[in-house]
């Protein structure tokens, strides 16, 4: 028998495999009363429903048996890696997860096999600590994709955070400057005081501390791309006497400031990290000193299999990436002594800053391809936006402002 005939006679046996698998899980899940539905075509053109008929549900295509082995051997990370190999189409991602998300209890012991992360994968999250040289890397391997794509589908400003979309907001360029003024009221910042930036992205909100509040600001980052793009930006303002920004770890800065904030960087420091991240807030803090942290965390109910089972996004997009509790927050904030006060909670607004982000993004498609990015990273990213968008609409991440106080 030559190859092909093995691969034809193999073919027949994996899609019957596929169909009693997926229609196994279906008639589990419907002892479950699922929450929302879905729709699953299989290669054979069968379509399996789960979940009350509706219009407009999901509908997921499997084009061939791949998935099959991939969800096998790496669980929701070898389904990923099928979307992004083209076995996968679905006519609606966000509804797809937030599906998964609804029943994840039910599906979870439906199909074990297919919603665990394989050994090698947790191997490999552990690999990329944020180490100094780990975090360079890890950051590196993220933000300095370039200025040029980033540039393509965020705001002006190149805000790389949730937006703030209050009553009547409707652009996301006033939802960033909403959220920039709220980071900023929360500081309790005076003219003449100096800040300190832990993660300073493009430069926009030292800039606007500075320009807006007459601070002098200093800002750090690990990405050259975000360095260079930052300091231009200061010079072309006119503000590169009061704002200063250089390549540093936060493990490695001194001196002492009246403010310190950090966007969305705990999230990119590593378990292991947190109790010297908050000390190193502490410590660059003057007595009485307030620091206002921006943090995406997950719910207290998911932590554990999140923390020992690396999802995509750890995987993917942010190597080396923990997401905390609201209360790891709290508790690590009052062991640095810290005063801890959530200031706002807005999930919301990110499922929003990130809908806006996925149309800016498939809007600007063709432009991106042009630098050289291929379909495959077209639809990791599809799928990285959809992914967090689903989670900040189900309420399983948040995002929100936490001001920590030195006594």
């Amino acid at each position: 028998m030559t190859e092909s005939s093995i691969a034809a006679a193999r073919a027949p046996l994996a899609l019957d495999l596929l169909t009693r698998l997926v229609v196994s899980i279906g008639e589990r899940l419907l002892t479950w009363q699922p929450i929302g539905s879905l729709s699953i075509v299989l290669p054979n053109g069968q379509r399996v429903r789960f979940g009350n008929e509706r219009p407009h549900d999901a509908v997921l295509t499997l084009k061939n048996y791949r998935v099959l082995r991939k969800s096998f051997r790496r669980g929701a990370l070898g389904f990923a890696e099928s979307y992004m190999d083209g076995d996968i189409d679905c006519s609606d991602l966000v509804g797809l997860f937030r599906f998964v998300l609804r029943n994840q209890a039910a599906l979870n012991d439906s199909g074990r096999s297919l919603f665990s992360t394989s050994v090698l994968d947790r191997i490999g999250h552990f690999q990329r600590r944020n180490t100094r040289q780990g975090s360079r890397r890890n950051i590196t391997e993220h933000y300095d994709l370039g200025n040029a794509f980033f540039k393509t589908w965020l705001d002006d400003q190149m805000l790389y955070s949730s937006a703030l979309y209050e009553d009547g907001t409707t652009t996301l360029e006033a939802a960033q400057e909403a959220k920039l003024d709220a980071i900023l009221d929360s500081l309790d910042l005076e003219p003449g005081m100096s800040m300190l930036e832990i993660g300073s992205g493009w430069g926009a909100l030292a800039l606007a501390a500075a320009r807006d509040r007459g601070v002098s600001v200093r800002g750090i980052t690990l990405s050259h791309e975000q360095l260079a793009r930052a300091r231009a930006r200061a010079k072309l303002e006119g503000l590169d006497d009061l704002v200063r920004f250089d390549l540093e770890d936060y493990r490695d800065t001194t001196g002492q400031y009246d403010r310190v904030v950090s966007v969305e960087m705990i999230e990119a420091v590593g378990e292991q990290n947190w109790p010297h991240y908050f000390r190193t807030l502490r410590d660059r803090l003057r007595p009485g000193g307030v620091a206002t942290l921006q943090a995406i965390t997950i719910g207290e109910e998911h932590f554990e299999v999140y923390r020992n089972q690396p999802d995509f996004i750890q995987r993917y997009i942010f190597p080396g990436g923990m997401l905390p509790t609201k209360t790891i927050l709290a508790d690590q904030a009052r062991a640095a002594g810290f005063r801890y006060e959530p200031v706002l909670a807005f999930g919301p607004s990110y499922a929003r800053t990130l809908f806006e982000w996925r149309a800016r993004f498939e809007a600007a498609w063709p432009e991106i391809e042009r630098l050289g990015f291929d379909e495959r990273f077209r639809r990791k990213w599809r799928y990285y936006l959809a992914y967090c968008e689903a989670g900040f609409l189900e309420g399983s991440i948040d995002v929100g402002l936490y001001r920590l106080t030195r006594d």
